[in-house]
């Protein structure tokens, strides 16, 4: 049978050429596609290197298309192929190792490198630039050795490069010429507003330095500026640019400049070779960022399947920036002059900064810090040079309402192609479709759709605009629902009710707040019982039919009907006897297996319901509140009792933590995790709280979570003395205690009430930090472990069959 399809050849398997790719897919199916790729990885987000580089993801999390997608979709895939001229006559492309493969149709998207400062010293070992996996992979390993980095270059990518280096424990010093970071992106005052935050994170900054030599003998040693004063360093990072990887165009006679010349279409000037991406220069500009890859990816689809399109008309550069919370966006116009008409608006407390320019009173530029949720309106209002209205400055400034009194909504004025997730391309109608098409009610659903927010989440306050837009009165409906069906009073309300009406039982919570099903149900029972303990440690008695079937058990039921049963272990260690205790149980109670948890432990699966109070007794362990909402694990690494790398004793003080806080309920499950040093083996950047060791003491962080809505652990502070790290910890458990909604991880937690208003709470205000140590002290006093009433109690272990509730699972 002969193939009718055309064969297209992708040079080139990065962001660009296989995002064009897949809008071909959406389509049409005449081509049969081959994509070379000169890396031996598939398809990969570079805009999360630097999360691979600080250690928060690995390759395989930043893998956007992997092996068995290009397999689906009938694709053949090359690695590791260097293309090394194309035959327009033939119609052949030859590779560095002898490949030659025909083609019909071509498409040329190799992307850029790294701009090496041509100066003495350049090609030196530990010099290298920052533009792929191999480059991580580079200073990851540098990192595990050496301990001064110098990253030359205060751009977007530099300080991405800089902030990764920092959390590898590294000592790091931005080399920049301009006297300002991202000068091309920021004027002066967001300008310093980054450097400030970013030195409170721990880069250290040398600006309107001129870098005239790389010194070193072996390797690399330092810099050496052109006023003779020096910086040491033994990793020397060139984040100063990009340049176009051309060589394939130049090598096959294609017309290139800076770049690859391409016209609307994105054809080159050899016939049926088309180019996309950072190596493409459309109307003398070659694009590095994002979003205007997918807008002539998106020309190139449509031009491809034979759609209408009026061809690429070039895009309004925009810059957004995200590092550890550092919110950074400008878009057009950003450096005042005597025409522009200027609007400013700056909070110093809450760390934000807006600009807008206007030229004639239209909108030709703006700069935003600290909050960017007006990015998309702003970029879209740019690019149209929108007339400033009442209405618009309303909108941006927070001073605007609609006649119903809700603030006007950006989403609703976005253009359905318009771009919202400018990391994996996805438009406004997109997320349109996917909501109406799947009933999609959440972002989290969206993003497992669609895409929207894998990446950076730069874009979630848009993604929730869209929500809201789409789903009109149903998105408030559910935005003003109670924390249950048998209610509409919201948490807030319930526990103001609580201390204020004096409320002592669920049962009573529930009659006199007026529950429309007088039994309540199981998710407003056991948060009844939660926030009365929480508020009243001292006379509240915990009502058991209320708990959950496993906090009841304490065990796990998993789906045969057994449970299982998982000790303690304080930090993750343990010792030869208990040990010994649970082989010795695990034979004779017959458990089907023994896993090691995540969270350094082991899990004896298979138990039987009977068999639960014997199983806990012969063991005579405290019991590791597996199926709690509490302190779970708290995951150590063996730090320096150890490792030659450690520089605390996170094991010590791992099992501090853990035997302190174990007994305390909290809204939801709740882990902690203490690294020795920078390496972070011990993961505290997925935990609720996160603690890494360093020569100088400790660094706090919260709101991580590694589950179902992973999420990255902000950094809370940094404290010098043991005394004050346990001070924080206990202050911060205790202000999510008094503050989280039942059910609500910290990950949500933080982004809910913010991480200024955490900071403030537990950090900087001295006297109601001390005051929430003493509130968890007090309960700490109240709780005592059910773990021993079930082991040393017969009427204990007697009643723990007794499910009163069992719709409570």
């Amino acid at each position: 049978m002969i193939n009718s399809k055309q064969k297209l050849v992708v040079i080139g398997n990065g962001m660009a050429g296989i995002n064009t790719v897949e809008q071909i897919l959406k389509l049409t199916d005449k081509y049969e596609i081959t994509v070379l790729g000169n890396e031996p990885h598939p398809n990969y987000n570079r805009i999360m290197l630097s999360y691979v580089l600080e250690g928060s993801k690995t390759i395989e999390d930043i893998i956007l298309n992997d092996l068995q997608w290009y397999e689906d979709q009938g694709i053949t895939l090359y690695t590791g192929k260097t293309v090394r001229s194309i035959d327009g006559e033939r119609k052949r492309i030859h590779t560095e190792d002898g490949l030659e493969i025909d083609y019909d149709v071509a498409l040329v998207a190799t992307g850029s490198q790294s701009f090496i400062l041509p100066i003495p010293g350049k090609e030196l070992p530990g010099v290298i630039g920052f533009r792929d996996i191999a480059d991580c992979s580079a200073m990851l390993e540098a990192a595990k050795t050496y301990k001064k980095a110098a990253v030359i270059g205060g751009g977007l990518l530099g300080l991405e490069a800089a902030k990764g280096l920092v959390n590898l424990g590294m000592d790091v010093t931005v080399v920049h010429l301009m006297e300002d970071l991202m000068e091309r992106q920021l004027d002066r005052e967001a300008s310093a507003m980054l450097k400030a935050e970013l030195e409170r994170q721990g880069i250290k900054f040398a600006m309107q330095m001129q870098t005239a030599e790389v010194y070193g003998q072996d390797r690399v040693q330092g810099l050496r500026f052109s006023d003779g004063s020096e910086l040491e360093a033994d990793l020397v990072v060139m984040a100063v640019g990009i340049k176009p990887n051309i060589q394939v165009a130049v090598q096959s006679g294609i017309e290139t400049k800076r770049g690859i010349v391409v016209d609307d279409l994105m054809r080159t000037s050899m016939p049926d070779v088309y180019a996309v991406g950072e190596c493409a220069e459309h109307r003398g500009i070659c694009y590095g960022l994002v979003a205007p890859l997918f807008e002539q990816g998106s020309v190139i689809a449509k031009h491809f399947a034979g759609a209408d399109t009026e061809g690429y008309q070039g895009s309004v550069v925009s810059t957004k920036l995200k590092i550890s919370g550092v919110d950074v966006f400008s878009a057009g116009e950003f450096i005042t002059a005597p025409e522009h008409t200027v609007i400013v608006a700056k909070d110093e407390w809450k760390r934000t900064y807006k600009k807008v320019l206007l030229r004639e009173n239209k909108i030709v530029g703006a700069v935003l810090f600290g909050d960017v949720s007006e990015s998309a309106s702003l970029q879209k209002y740019v690019r149209q040079q929108t007339l400033m209205t009442d209405e618009i400055y309303g909108q941006l400034m927070g001073t605007g309402c609609c006649q119903d009194g809700a603030k006007t909504l950006s989403a609703e004025t976005m253009a359905d192609d318009e771009i919202v997730c400018g990391c994996n391309g996805v438009t406004k109608k997109a997320i349109v479709d996917a909501i109406h098409e799947n009933g999609l009610t959440t972002v989290d659903e969206i993003k497992a759709c669609t895409g929207a927010t894998r990446s950076c989440g730069g874009c979630k306050p848009v993604v929730e605009q869209i929500l809201q837009y789409v789903l009109g009165d149903s998105f408030q409906t559910t935005a003003k629902q109670g924390i249950c069906g048998c209610t509409t009073l919201s948490r807030d309300e319930i526990v103001e009710a609580i201390r204020t009406k004096g409320l002592t039982t669920t049962r009573e919570v529930m009659n006199v707040l007026g529950w429309h099903n007088d039994e309540g149900c199981s998710k407003c029972r056991p948060a009844l019982n939660y926030y009365l303990g929480m508020i009243n440690p001292d006379t509240y008695e915990n009502e058991e039919d209320s708990r959950f079937v496993n906090e009841r058990l304490h065990a796990n039921i998993q789906k045969d009907g057994t449970f299982t049963v998982v000790p303690r272990m304080y930090g993750g260690v343990t010792t030869p006897e208990d040990l010994k205790k649970i082989a010795d149980v695990s034979l004779k109670y017959n458990v089907k297996v023994v896993k090691v948890t995540g969270g350094q432990r082991l899990d004896l699966i298979g138990v039987r319901k009977e068999d639960l109070p014997k199983v806990w007794e012969e063991l005579d362990m405290p019991s590791g509140y597996a199926y709690a909402k509490s302190l779970r694990t708290v995951k150590t690494c063996v730090g320096s009792q150890f490792c030659r790398f450690g520089t605390q004793d996170s094991m010590g003080m791992g099992e501090v933590l853990e035997r302190k806080f174990e007994r305390l309920d909290f809204p939801a499950k709740f882990k902690l995790a203490v690294n020795g040093c920078p390496r972070n083996c011990a993961e505290s950047c997925t935990k609720d709280i996160g603690i890494v060791g360093n020569d100088g003491g400790w660094e706090i962080f919260i709101g991580g979570n590694g589950g179902i809505k992973a999420r990255l652990a902000d950094s809370l502070c940094k404290v010098k003395t043991d005394a004050e790290l346990i001070d924080i910890v206990a202050g911060v458990m205790q202000f999510y205690r008094e503050t989280g909604q039942y059910l609500e991880r910290t990950s949500e937690w933080v982004e809910r009430t913010g991480l200024e208003e955490i900071r403030k709470a537990v950090v900087h205000d001295i006297e109601n930090r001390k005051a929430l140590i003493e509130r968890i002290e007090f309960a700490l006093q109240q709780v005592e472990d059910p773990w021993k009433k079930i082991i040393h109690d017969a009427d204990s272990r007697k009643n723990l069959f007794e499910v009163v509730t069992p719709s409570i699972v």
